[in-house]
């Protein structure tokens, strides 16, 4: 599937459904980041609404700010370039070689302007699923699908925090899209760049989950997918319902991973500072509220053992993006948005 059919909206006005298309930059060389987001969230008791996110990370400093937008004027929707998407001062233009977004959000005390473009990194930056089949996005099962039409991108342009300017230049980032009628009830998703020591060249890219969903009006164990690409090969872990063959560990604010499947054995290790993440109000169409516990400069380390050739380990200090889901906030994590 190419990155525009991945990036099609998939709104349902009058049904539960909720849809977000996301962007992050890092620094490759600091522990910085920025996460910008816009959500679209619907329901049969007629919510229709729209938000605009942006979240940054500077080490200990970080802040996050959201705004609620009346769908009927937010726009996303299919041009001759890909999916153009405007959600009140929120921009976003995705096309089949990458986007743009421009925004500005602000609270009582602080504003966020952005300006960034980013291009897709041959080869690693291919359109990514974690599912075992495309098939599965127009299915019930899971809930909530996840794609990646941009693993691995680089960026171009500026942040504006306060009257702070942060060069965009050389940052590595990557473009989400999800949607399903609800939030997963729990999960934990990590994604990384892996860049090489003195180019800041990127040359491998982990994306997980492990998270539980709703069957027949029960909820799930926990179940996990992988998937790793290191050059031109991948590895991938995508038995999500073999729960032999997983082992993931949810422990705030930690996330490992083993995972068995046919291409070998592998194991994700990440962590974040609870100082360095934001809290995030979630809203679901028919539940309650979910928070999701937000790091975007994770440290993580990877190993995988391949069926064929010699086993590799993957390491970044802080280019991970690691959440966590849960259904009440942390004390430990603020600011609460």
């Amino acid at each position: 599937m190419i990155a525009t059919e991945q990036n099609a909206p998939r709104l349902r006005p009058g049904a539960d459904h909720v849809e977000s298309w996301f962007i992050r930059a890092n620094d490759p060389r600091s522990p910085r980041a920025v996460w910008i987001k816009a959500t679209v969230l619907t329901g049969k008791d007629g919510t229709a609404l729209a938000q605009a996110w942006c979240s940054v990370f500077d080490g200990d400093r970080t802040r996050a700010w959201c705004t609620d937008i009346p769908l009927g004027t937010a726009r996303f929707e299919e041009n001759a370039l890909g999916q153009a998407i405007t959600a009140g001062p929120l921009r976003m233009q995705l096309t089949g070689r990458g986007g743009d977004s421009q925004g500005t959000l602000a609270d009582d005390t602080s504003t966020i302007t952005w300006d960034l473009e980013f291009t897709r990194v041959p080869v690693l930056g291919a359109p990514l699923s974690m599912l075992p089949s495309d098939r599965l996005l127009d299915t019930g099962f899971p809930k909530n699908k996840l794609v990646t039409p941009f693993p691995v991108a680089t960026v171009t342009g500026y942040l504006d925090w306060d009257g702070e300017r942060w060069d965009l230049h050389g940052w590595h980032g990557m473009q989400g899209h999800n949607w399903g009628t609800e939030h997963s009830p729990e999960y934990a998703w990590g994604h990384s760049i892996f860049t090489e020591t003195g180019t800041d060249a990127p040359f491998a890219v982990m994306e997980g989950a492990s998270g539980r969903t709703r069957l027949g009006g029960k909820v799930s164990p926990l179940l996990s997918m992988l998937v790793i690409r290191r050059g031109d090969q991948e590895y991938r872990f995508d038995r999500i319902a073999d729960l032999w063959r997983q082992r993931p560990h949810l422990d705030f604010p930690r996330w490992t991973l083993r995972m068995r499947g046919r291409d070998g054995t592998a194991e994700v290790r990440m962590h974040a500072d609870p100082a360095q993440m934001v809290c995030l109000a979630y809203r679901n169409p028919a539940r309650a509220t979910s928070y999701c516990l937000n790091s975007k400069t994770a440290a993580v380390s990877v190993h995988v053992a391949p069926v064929n050739g010699n086993a590799f380990e993957l390491r970044s200090p802080h280019g991970g993006a690691l959440e966590f889901l849960a259904p009440q906030p942390v004390p430990a994590v603020q600011p609460i948005v």
